[in-house]
């Protein structure tokens, strides 16, 4: 729902007197994405209400920028992965208890969890009989796998805003109010990368060829994809000996990633600052890139691309007969597409030679990146809310819900 700003000030505003304080909503964010959906999220509330509501709760720099005191480091709950999680679980614990005391001291009008549905799910059932509103931001992909879970959401939340445009169904079907509101990756910049300045200042001439190269933002990623995008670069090396390869990857891998192009073929260049991200990526002609929201930001810089994931055999099987896969793509823009688009290069097929060979022919064949683009942005097309951006339709959301709070609390006096 869409509403002028005099209309939204006056739904948040009209019921709060001089004596009264507005309305608090309270957030939280358990990983730097969901920080940075955050902010936007703020940001977006203070332009459309003049800023007459209030925040708490837990977030990370983006969030403390926008103007969060967070309640206690997001790194005490941003912890990946099965082995890492293990000696985190007293902190975790700890940190979750904490969070549903202060929200039921808080009494605030509502609370926007972001993603992180495992801390947040028991934060919710710590909340059951409080009457707090409880809003979802970011849907698990239950259309992939874990169908059962959208009915474990229906029972403890209010509301849920998905950033797919298929996501509302599987959540409705089981009672829950839920509204597309939009994927951030539409406001993160991808599209107004500077690549000719990041030519000119790392010395790529015009008519070398540049190879972005994406092996993941997590460390047993990179162990696994390294190699075999090693094997593909050396492919790529022998038909192109100028080519360039563009390692754009965060502070934490650097050192990682750095050691791993000591024995690449050809010319390399490491960064790791978030700035220079998009500037890199429009500089690129091609790239490689592990599965994952990476590749909607390459079809935002419009890089053609492929994409390429290796899990460990039997962990696959394992996740199949427990929770089943009911997709045929695991790229974003193929899924959404009903087609292969974005080129997959998975499992068996995550092979260097078979991706060198792929690499190469985008890089000769002018009509396949044009093929390639044209199809992204009917995908990216979808990713849009009815108006506005992502975060404009978010906050429309939160408002409307808070207004719809205020006129029940209006008519019970």
């Amino acid at each position: 729902m869409w509403l002028s700003r005099a209309c939204l000030r006056l739904l948040i505003g009209s019921d709060v007197s001089e004596h009264e304080e507005a309305p608090l909503i309270w957030l939280i964010a358990g990983e730097p994405s969901g920080d940075l959906i955050g902010a936007r999220l703020i940001e977006a509330l203070n332009q459309q209400t003049g800023t007459r509501f209030r925040i708490a709760g837990i977030g990370g720099e983006a969030m403390a920028s926008a103007g969060l005191k967070s309640y206690f480091p997001i790194a005490d709950i941003a912890v990946m992965g099965l082995i890492e999680v293990i000696p985190k679980i007293p902190r975790i614990k700890r940190r979750m208890r904490e969070t549903i005391a202060q929200i039921r001291e808080d009494k605030p009008a509502m609370v926007v969890s972001i993603d992180v549905p495992g801390f947040c799910y028991d934060v919710w059932k710590g909340l059951r009989g409080s009457e707090i509103p409880l809003i979802h931001y970011v849907a698990p992909t239950v259309w992939a796998w874990r169908p059962d879970r959208a009915k474990k959401f229906a029972q403890e939340l209010d509301h849920l805003m998905t950033l797919l445009p298929f996501e509302p169904p599987y959540f409705e079907r089981v009672g829950l109010d839920c509204a597309f509101v939009g994927h951030p990756v539409l406001e993160g910049g991808a599209d107004k990368g500077e690549g000719q300045r990041f030519r000119e200042q790392y010395g790529i001439p015009p008519e070398d060829n540049a190879i972005c190269v994406l092996p993941g933002s997590r460390s047993g990623e990179l162990k696994r994809l390294g190699e075999v995008f090693r094997q593909a670069a050396t492919t790529v090396a022998e038909k192109y000996p100028d080519a360039v390869f563009v390692f754009p990857t965060v502070s934490y891998l650097r050192v990682q990633v750095t050691e791993l192009t000591k024995n690449w073929p050809g010319r390399t260049v490491v960064i790791s600052s978030i700035s220079e991200k998009f500037d890199a990526m429009q500089a690129c002609d091609v790239a490689m890139a592990a599965s994952g929201t990476v590749s909607l930001e390459l079809a935002m810089a419009r890089v053609p691309h492929i994409v390429a994931y290796r899990m460990n055999a039997f962990t696959v099987q394992i996740v199949k007969l427990l929770h089943g896969w009911n997709q045929n793509f695991v790229n974003l823009v193929n899924i959404l597409l009903g087609r292969e688009v974005v080129p997959e290069f998975i499992q068996e097929k995550c092979r260097g030679d078979l991706i060198g060979a792929y690499i190469c022919k985008l890089l000769e064949d002018p009509a396949t990146c044009e093929e390639q683009m044209r199809s992204v942005d009917s995908a990216l097309a979808m990713l849009y809310p009815p108006n506005g951006l992502p975060s404009d339709a978010a906050a429309s959301f939160v408002v409307a819900l808070l207004g719809a709070q205020n006129q029940t609390n209006f008519d019970k006096r």
